[in-house]
């Protein structure tokens, strides 16, 4: 510029007599003939707000004026103060000025980097971050009059590790969603909505048709995948996403204009059966975020129903054996459908994992009109596994069908009656009790069975954490008293590459067709050991006693008897796993069990005991175990556990039964569902927090199902302690068990459900702001002339609703009216 100062040159070496500073002063430059203005609107005036801090910046002659008398102005900093992680802040600021502000703007200074939202006006706001310890976060308003003069100030906000944000939630038996002051709870989708453009409105009086286009009925275990504008994969959408649920059982007497009709033993209407097998299976249906909140969207091309009907592959070391071959799959590489689809898991390469848990009782085997048929080998395994049924749960196998040809009712029928497998239905259990892998983005794709993890009651398949390198595993629970918890260990190291693949389940082809199964064994001094079900390995052989296994498909095919020979410990009914994201502990609900003595009872199962009114005993209340793998690694071999708690009624004895010292805040009955917050927001982070929903008959005397959140410590955090059990002679027994650290307060009753249901199905989005809960069969136990609850429609408080309000399972949407995280 002209008008610039011209500075002297020379050489300088650092000596201070022979290098004078050439920073020109404000004054200096003003008399260089730089106007204020000019030179607050030049680059010195980011060098002057870089060393004067917030100060209003002015040259010391002209009083914070321009050079037309203008004030720069005077600028306020602050906020709703400290917080503690996932809690929404507000920014606030304030500014006086005579010119007129042109620009406003938040910046964060230091600390861990927030998103700011509204940056760019007076007022901002922010989700506190994910800290392990007190952190300060500094951020700078600015403000720009008219004649470009500024001014800043600064705030600090004090975020602490994160903690349980709302008010416990009291015992109650309402018919409605009850959650904590500060949260809403809005419906997303009911049993019967439509997912397909044609399909009519669900009446909801017995007479609706067609559910292969229609939600399901008891939906269970639940898993968002966000989708983006474009409609492709999107793991951060928060506002558009595919939910993925289970379709476990039925409420029948609702699903008929009165009641099912012969459904003991038939014969069955085939409209009733069909509409009865349809509503059973998996959904995907798309949801939005709009203005007015969460809402499927009907007519998306998104939408399916996978139903027992529905073609599936077989994959893994079962496919193609003879154990597997049925008249519709005579090379045993195909079958018909999934069912009594309970808990799930996922997998990084963005596809769901849906179990299938009590599928036994569905098939017709009347064993004196079919043992004679079987070999000795076969009744073992029929029998252990409970194929024993003389007509199946609703008697489907007893329809005529109206097309002769058709096999999808015959297929439930499981006696042998032609002259070979191929020529009847007598393996077609054995096409059932697997982990199934759907790839939701693409309804084109056949799911597929895996049953390389294994045939059993499969309750859930969570995943361990996925490190580069190391082959991942996965956790199983088989849901049913004195059974067994179960690993699945890949053969093929993690490729982190390989989350994004666009052939999903060929992914899965390579993860989860080869590896090895175990099942756990838990030792009195807090260890345990992974005991491998390879064919020829311990007493998996095929001279085994008790079950001659053939080859590694027989294994698989008969998991149980497997686990039976190796020594497994038996479980007080092993149900949900759930991995702690960030120290990779797996924690395994235990949701009771009636048939637990005292003479029976264990270091890992160590309560058996009376909970009145009931007279007897057992552990009726149920507890929750957690373990560590050794070296803190999927691939390992054995591992330390603790029992992080002991649900019990707070009213019952502190030294044997509500060991863990549970209030009127948190006591709870029968642990199910198990999930950990998403790593992807604060609740997954440092110290992520586990949802805890209940699944109970001990406890509904005092109130309806449950949800619970708990910051849960560590295994090892506690101690040990000793349980003395009373039989029911008055004889009494001690066991020595394994126990955490009280919870106290960080395990706190978040959400009480409507009346007879279960809560099942946790999953939220990617930001934490939306969580989405599963409501199943509430009114279970009413009738079409009297049902005995009336939500969904009575959640928002109407009292004329008519008697004959049909109730129907579904899935909520709770959200923080602060936008916060939920739970923090």
């Amino acid at each position: 510029m002209s008008d610039m100062l011209e500075l002297e040159s020379g050489y300088t070496d650092g000596d201070i007599d022979t290098n004078p500073t050439y920073n020109l002063s404000l004054n200096e430059l003003v008399e260089a003939r730089y106007s204020r203005r000019d030179t607050l609107k030049s680059g010195v005036s980011a060098a002057a707000i870089a060393v004067f801090g917030g100060a209003v910046l002015a040259a010391c002659d002209d009083n914070g004026s321009d050079g037309d008398g203008n004030s720069a102005p005077v600028v306020t900093a602050g906020s709703s103060g400290s917080s503690s992680s996932g809690r929404l802040v507000t920014l606030t600021s304030t500014v006086t000025d005579d010119g007129g502000i042109v620009t406003s703007a938040w910046t964060q200074v230091s600390g861990p980097t927030v998103s700011l939202t509204n940056a760019n006006t007076p007022t901002a706001t922010f989700t506190a971050p994910a800290v392990s310890a007190a952190t300060p976060l500094v951020f700078r308003y600015v403000a720009t009059d008219q004649s470009g003069l500024q001014a800043s100030a600064e705030t600090t906000v004090n975020v602490t590790p994160a903690a349980l944000g709302f008010t416990a939630v009291a015992k109650n038996k309402n018919d409605v969603v009850t959650v904590p002051t500060g949260y809403s709870v809005s419906i997303l989708t009911r049993l019967g909505d439509p997912i397909a453009q044609s399909t009519a409105a669900y009446k909801n009086d017995g007479t609706d048709t067609d559910f292969a286009n229609r939600i399901g009925d008891h939906g269970d275990a639940l898993y968002y995948y966000g989708l983006n504008a474009d409609g492709a994969r999107d793991d951060n959408s928060n506002i558009r996403g595919l939910l993925a649920q289970n379709h476990e059982n039925l409420n029948v007497q609702y699903l008929h204009a009165n009641g099912p009709t012969n459904v003991s033993a038939g014969p069955r209407p085939e409209a009733e059966a069909i509409k009865e097998i349809e509503a059973h299976g998996v959904s995907v249906v798309e949801v939005v975020q709009g203005s007015a909140g969460w809402a499927y969207v009907q007519n998306s091309t998104f939408n399916r129903r996978i139903t027992p009907n529905t073609p599936v592959e077989i994959r893994g070391p079962a496919r193609g054996n003879a154990l597997l071959v049925t008249a519709y799959s005579t090379d045993a590489t195909a079958g018909r459908g999934t069912i009594n689809n309970c808990a799930n898991g996922h997998t990084p390469w963005a596809t769901l994992l849906t179990c299938e848990e009590n599928w036994a009782g569905y098939f017709r085997r009347p064993r004196a009109a079919d043992d004679a048929r079987r070999t000795a080998k076969e009744l073992t395994a029929l029998i252990r596994y409970g194929v024993t049924s003389t007509n199946g749960n609703y008697a489907w196998a007893s329809v005529t069908p109206a097309n002769a040809s058709s096999t999808i009712f015959r297929k439930w029928d499981a006696q042998a009656t032609g002259s070979s497998a191929s020529a009847d239905y007598r393996n077609e259990p054995n096409q059932y009790g697997w982990v199934v892998e759907i790839d939701p983005y693409d309804k084109t794709k056949a799911p597929r069975k895996r049953t390389a993890l294994g045939r059993m009651n499969h309750e859930g398949c969570w995943p361990g954490p996925f490190v580069a390198g190391r082959k991942p595993a996965f956790y199983m629970g088989d849901d049913a008293q004195n059974e067994y918890l179960y690993k699945f260990v890949s053969a093929t190291p993690w490729v982190a590459a390989d989350a994004n693949a666009a052939d999903r389940l060929a992914i899965g082809d390579k993860y989860l067709d080869t590896g090895t199964l175990y099942v756990a064994r838990f030792n009195a001094d807090g260890s345990g050991e992974w005991l491998p079900l390879v064919f020829g390995q311990g007493n998996v052989t095929s001279t085994n006693a008790t079950y001659a296994f053939a080859d590694q498909a027989d294994v698989v095919t008969h998991a149980r008897i497997a686990a039976d020979v190796q020594g497994a410990t038996r479980m007080d009914r092993p149900e949900w796993t759930a991995v702690n994201p960030v120290n990779g502990e797996m924690y395994l609900t235990l949701t009771n069990n009636s048939s637990r003595t005292a003479a029976n009872a264990d270091p890992a199962n160590p309560r058996s005991y009376q909970d009145p009114p009931s007279t007897s005993r057992g552990n009726r209340n149920g507890h929750i175990l957690r373990l560590r793998e050794t070296g803190d690694t999927t691939e390992a071999t054995s591992f330390t556990w603790d029992i992080y708690v002991f649900a019990a009624g707070s009213d019952l004895d502190a030294t044997n039964i509500n060991l863990s010292g549970l209030t009127a805040d948190n006591d709870h009955s029968s642990p199910d569902g198990l999930w950990f917050g998403r790593p992807s927001n604060a609740s997954g982070q440092v110290n992520p927090l586990l949802w805890i929903q209940t699944d109970d008959g001990a406890f509904t005397d005092v109130t309806n199902n449950q949800m619970l959140a708990a910051f849960p410590g560590r295994v090892g955090d506690g101690g040990t302690r000793t349980v003395t059990n009373t039989a029911a002679d008055g004889t009494t027994s001690t066991v020595v068990t394994r126990i955490g650290a009280a919870p106290g307060t960080n395990l706190r009753r978040f959400l009480v459900g409507p009346i007879e249901c279960e809560i099942t199905g946790v999953d939220s989005t990617p930001d934490g702001r939306t969580l989405f809960v599963g409501i199943q069969h509430p009114g279970e136990g009413g009738t079409p002339a009297a049902p005995t609850s009336k939500w969904p429609d009575s959640q928002g408080g109407s009292t004329s609703l008519p008697a004959t309000t049909r109730p129907r399972s579904g899935v909520v949407v709770i959200r923080k009216n602060d936008g916060g995280i939920v739970g923090l």
